[in-house]
């Protein structure tokens, strides 16, 4: 999913226009985007020890922010920082609480569930007759998300098991041959631009046409999980992402 940074264009788009691009299409529009090789998630934990071990605390509390959105919790994150003062300094880490603190020292609950997932004590989600795979959070969508690809990446014909935590959706989004929804299990909705939300529950199939404007994602009490399947010419975007469904209208549905 490509990720739609402007950082660079709006700060240095006129002083340093080819480092602006480098920065915004280039390492957040191309490596960033490539979760197909690693998710979001990760290079985001990856991307934060790299810069605590730097020392780069300005660029480290901005990557904390974007960690946090990209689904890394309060826990990783202290456990990322403790590892690293044994290898990266004392003092690196000390400074580096400070920032985890100010970004997700609030986090506590979110924590305490996502631990209680990894104990066992209830299921993260029904994922369906496939394995729930890997993280797939990021920008675009409002929780936390799986996929498990069901195809090989660049296939012309893409296939992959997502998986959507409760209350969970995407944002708006094209696709350029259109997208087949294979619900498996869980309950959500899906919503094409100029129709009303339409519920989905396992058995539903759906299919977007090709440059229409949709959403979907899990209902406020189920998880939900489809089968996505998106065509594709070699070398072609499969997705552009756009903006968020209105929260408050999405929370109404349920």
């Amino acid at each position: 999913m490509a990720i739609k940074q402007t950082a660079g264009h709006d700060q240095l788009g006129e002083f340093a226009p080819l480092f602006a691009h480098l920065n915004d299409d280039v390492l957040f529009g191309e490596v960033w985007s490539r979760e197909r090789r690693m998710s979001a998630h990760d290079r985001s934990l990856i991307t934060c020890a790299g810069l605590l071990s730097m020392g780069l605390f300005p660029q480290l509390e901005s990557h904390m922010g974007i960690a946090k959105r990209n689904g890394v919790t309060r826990n990783e994150m202290v456990e990322l920082i403790t590892h690293l003062s044994f290898y990266a300094g004392w003092p690196k880490a000390w400074s580096a609480f400070g920032l985890a603190k100010k970004i997700f020292g609030g986090d506590a609950g979110a924590d305490a569930t996502a631990e209680a997932d990894a104990s066992g004590a209830r299921p993260v989600a029904d994922h369906g007759p496939y394995p729930l795979g890997e993280p797939a959070d990021g920008p675009n969508f409002t929780g936390h998300a799986w996929v498990h690809y069901l195809t090989e990446p660049g296939a012309e014909c893409g296939a992959g098991n997502v998986t959507f935590e409760p209350g969970c959706v995407n944002s708006w989004h094209t696709h350029p041959h259109g997208q087949l929804l294979l619900v498996t299990a869980g309950r959500g909705w899906e919503q094409e631009e100029g129709h009303a939300a339409r519920e989905l529950k396992p058995g539903d199939v759906v299919f977007c046409p090709a440059g229409v404007k949709h959403w979907h994602g899990a209902s406020r009490g189920s998880s939900l999980t489809h089968v996505a399947v998106t065509p594709a010419q070699p070398g072609e975007e499969v997705v552009t992402w756009l903006d968020f469904p209105d929260a408050e209208e999405v929370a109404r549905l349920g």
